[in-house]
């Protein structure tokens, strides 16, 4: 291996690191993926063994105590996030986190006392797209007048009891999962922050979980975002970032295909009907390398790392925020 590659190590054999941030980790020019950990020794290894990894732990507490092992990615359920980061990083790892950081901010808050020779970030892999980024250029550009509304929806179908997302006491649900990307949609686009909050939130009878979310996010100056989203509902999702002159449209924001040209729309309305769009396509890409090379490269002192630890404790203010709101039925000041 390239001795100048940030070595990885991740803890837990989930799905999204199997199929999604490993790959992504092992197609980036700064990293490698060099070891796996599970509760079952059995697991790593076959994971190790399909991914062509080379070393396997039979638990998180053996990775974190490797000293070859420079980077944890951490895919644990929500509720594991913070206590096994902190473990991570007290080992003197670096720690990239699946989304949500935590469960709320007072739980995130503890990231923020950790050694700061060690990088903490949240795995929003979205930022680090290009099509993300071009967005951003387009609206900072004006070419769009001024970005009054964002308006996204989010949703998939997954009833079973059995999936993490459907178990409440470990942070399932459809805000946790997937409402931080469309929060975090507004925090990027509008390069602000939410001055207050109100959401409406449908419960499933049986998991308590909240199965469909709508919100609305107040950016100040006559800025909104609303989104829905939902665990219960056909699969979709789309962003519309709606300014004076221009509508531009994110076509796949959150899912895009790894490795393969995305499109986004734009399109000044003299035509009803979308008679009038103009489509620019984003060159292949995998945002999972291409996030996985943003936090090597602040590993490696090449570039301050943008969003860390404190981007994270935010993210979670925002989430307190809107699920306050829909228990108490009203509008919620994000302090």
């Amino acid at each position: 291996m390239d001795s100048t590659k940030i070595r990885w190590g991740i803890v837990s054999t989930a799905a999204i690191g199997l199929q999604k941030v490993i790959p992504g980790i092992q197609r980036s020019k700064t990293g490698a993926a060099c070891a796996i950990a599970s509760r079952s020794l059995e697991k790593a290894q076959g994971a190790a063994r399909d991914l062509g990894i080379e070393k396997a732990y039979g638990s998180y507490e053996d990775l974190l105590a490797d000293p070859e092992i420079d980077a944890i990615y951490n895919p644990l359920p929500n509720h594991l996030h913070v206590p096994v980061t902190v473990q991570a990083v007290k080992a003197g790892k670096h720690v990239l986190c699946e989304k949500p950081i935590a469960l709320n901010e007072r739980e995130a808050a503890q990231l923020l006392d950790l050694p700061k020779d060690r990088l903490v970030a949240e795995n929003f892999m979205v930022r680090a797209h290009p099509q993300w980024i071009r967005a951003r250029e387009i609206v900072r550009s004006g070419e769009l007048g001024d970005l009054k509304a964002i308006q996204a929806f989010f949703s998939y179908y997954n009833d079973d009891p059995d999936n993490i997302r459907n178990m409440a006491d470990i942070g399932g649900g459809a805000l946790y999962d997937i409402g931080c990307y469309t929060m975090l949609a507004g925090r990027y686009f509008f390069d602000g922050e939410p001055e207050r909050v109100v959401s409406l939130i449908d419960r499933d009878p049986k998991f308590g979980t909240d199965r469909m979310t709508s919100a609305l996010l107040d950016f100040g100056q006559g800025r909104h975002l609303n989104f829905v989203v939902s665990t219960q509902l056909t699969p979709y999702q789309r962003f519309q970032l709606v300014g004076t002159r221009k509508r531009l449209e994110i076509m796949i924001p959150v899912n895009a295909p790894q490795g393969e040209a995305v499109t986004i729309r734009m399109d000044d309305g003299s035509e009803l009907g979308d008679g009038a769009i103009r489509s620019e396509t984003i060159a292949p890409c995998d945002q999972y390398a291409e996030l996985a090379d943003v936090f090597g490269r602040a590993i490696k002192g090449e570039t301050p790392l943008p969003h860390g630890a404190a981007d994270a404790v935010q993210n979670m203010k925002i989430l307190d925020a809107l699920f306050a709101s829909a228990d108490e039925g009203g509008w919620v000041t994000v302090g």
